[in-house]
């Protein structure tokens, strides 16, 4: 009897767990808006330039144990010589792997010992290596951040092993769409200028780098008044600028000025009319869809109304993704990026889809891009985009790591660092018409080129019923090591 009543018993609260689920399961209609956004004061950087022509700068953060420190070379994969693609990012990813007097094991266990953490690598425009450790290990782990950044030794054998990690990675991201129409897509818009080359190299490229070219890259950039060292946490300014004295103002500034920006950097932004790229790969399972031309550079006045409007079209809660994927279903995912750099960078919106609605995806995102210049932007959809950007910006300055990245990117830039405490303001202001207005002088349709990686017998006759010139190419012909995108024919092939 006492064993039914408990079997009863069970069975009531199981219902009642259940019942309660089910309520609080199902969706609401309408969101709740966002909250006002608060007044935020981020601890001002304070800075110091060394004799030597290096940068430092420093955040105060007491509340917490750990320091990061960064130093950012104002250079990185726009150097690479032409036919040297990836050169920038190879040199910096061997920067932890030996000094003249640590091999790549002892840094490893140097590092470990001390209970922080070490990295390095490049992108557009820069290179960097990053510390993270407690405040109280500060002292000997700076002592190997300055090691690793101003004595590499760039080994035979290390450049080997990364070498192949680095083969390896083109070879398994050639099997990807989504991968190629990226590549594609930064060679169509940007064609042979710096930026149209993949940052980490092509197989030809990565295979042609000799130690003679890393060590050649490192003098030349790797130099006091070339880089900016940025320290944040639990640090005293004096006690920062006294360590970046110790340990970086013996380091020489060359007696030759720094190379020449490329002409091509500076012209970053093409001329050539809009383009329609199809690469076949008839093995591929899905077909990628890219959208992509030139954007804006990180100094361009309308920054933050372009930072919102790309808000506005990505995210799950975007145009883009709620007409790709959640109205129509034809996507896991749609969305956008625009990046900003020293020069114009490249606006790309995208989506990978079913090979038969290649076309449609394309056109769709086309047309979303589109609709930002002329459909309405209610307050009901602009205020949580809006959310979405500084919520985002707060939790990254939430770490000391984040706020390092933060101020170290606004220094590359040449912008105020108090900007850090303009950015919700700024964001906030940003109108519809703001939206509007930029959305429709730097995403115009007219200018925007296609880029469908996928089987092509799939999708090419839809394709062909709204452009008349399509560039047709054949993943064995591809070419991510010039603009024109094709391989030059061979004698026999002739």
């Amino acid at each position: 009897m006492r064993s039914l009543n408990l079997i009863s018993v069970l069975l009531l609260m199981l219902l009642g767990s259940t019942t309660i689920a089910a309520q609080t399961a199902q969706p609401k209609a309408t969101p709740p808006p966002p909250a006002p956004p608060r007044s935020v004061e981020f601890p001002k950087p304070v800075e110091s330039t060394l004799a030597n022509g290096l940068r430092v700068i420093v955040v105060e953060r007491p509340n917490s144990p750990l320091v990061a420190a960064q130093v950012v070379i104002r250079n990185g994969g726009e150097v690479d010589p032409d036919g040297l693609s990836g050169l920038a990012d190879l040199t910096a990813g061997l920067l932890t792997k030996g000094t003249e007097k640590r091999g790549a094991p002892d840094i490893a266990e140097a590092i470990e010992a001390l209970g922080g953490s070490l990295d390095s690598g490049a992108g557009w425009d820069s290179s960097r290596a990053s510390l993270n450790v407690l405040s109280s290990k500060i002292a000997p782990a700076m002592e190997i951040l300055a090691d690793i950044v101003r004595r590499p030794t760039f080994h035979e054998e290390e450049l080997e092993r990364l070498r192949q990690q680095y083969l390896d990675n083109i070879t398994l991201e050639m099997g990807n769409p989504g991968a190629i129409a990226r590549y594609v897509a930064a060679r169509v818009v940007f064609g042979d200028a710096p930026y149209g080359h993949p940052l980490s190299g092509t197989s030809e490229s990565i295979a042609k780098i000799t130690r003679g070219d890393i060590v050649k890259l490192h003098a030349a950039y790797y130099r006091p008044d070339n880089a900016i060292l940025v320290f944040g946490g639990d640090i005293k300014a004096k006690d920062a600028f006294s360590l970046a004295e110790k340990f970086f103002g013996d380091w020489k500034k060359p007696a030759t000025a720094l190379p020449a920006a490329s002409s091509g950097s500076a012209k970053a932004e093409t001329t050539n009319k809009a383009r329609v790229v199809v690469v076949d790969k008839p093995d591929a399972g899905q077909a990628a869809v890219v959208v992509a031309r030139t954007g804006i550079n990180r100094r361009h006045p309308d920054y933050y109304s372009g930072i919102v409007a790309n808000s506005v079209l990505s995210g799950y809660s975007g145009r883009l993704n709620q007409e790709i994927r959640i109205k129509r279903g034809l996507s896991y995912g749609a969305g956008s990026t625009l990046e900003t750099r020293r020069y114009v960078g490249p606006f790309a919106a995208s989506a990978q889809t079913k090979n038969e609605s290649g076309a449609e995806v394309a056109s769709l995102l086309i047309g979303e891009v589109s609709r930002l210049a002329t459909a309405p932007l209610p307050d009901a959809e602009l205020v949580p985009r809006k959310a979405v950007l500084m919520g985002g910006f707060s939790r990254n300055l939430e770490t000391v790591n984040g706020i390092v990245a933060q101020v170290a990117a606004l220094a590359l830039h040449d912008l105020s660092l108090d900007e850090i405490n303009r950015y919700i303001g700024s964001v906030q202001a940003v109108t519809a018409d703001d939206v509007r207005k930029f959305a429709a002088s730097r995403l115009d349709a007219g200018g925007t080129n296609i880029i469908i990686v996928g089987n092509a017998k799939a999708f090419l006759p839809e394709l062909s019923k709204q452009y008349k010139e399509i560039e047709v190419i054949p993943l064995g012909e591809l070419d991510l090591n010039s603009g024109q995108l094709r391989r030059a024919p061979t004698s026999a092939s002739q």
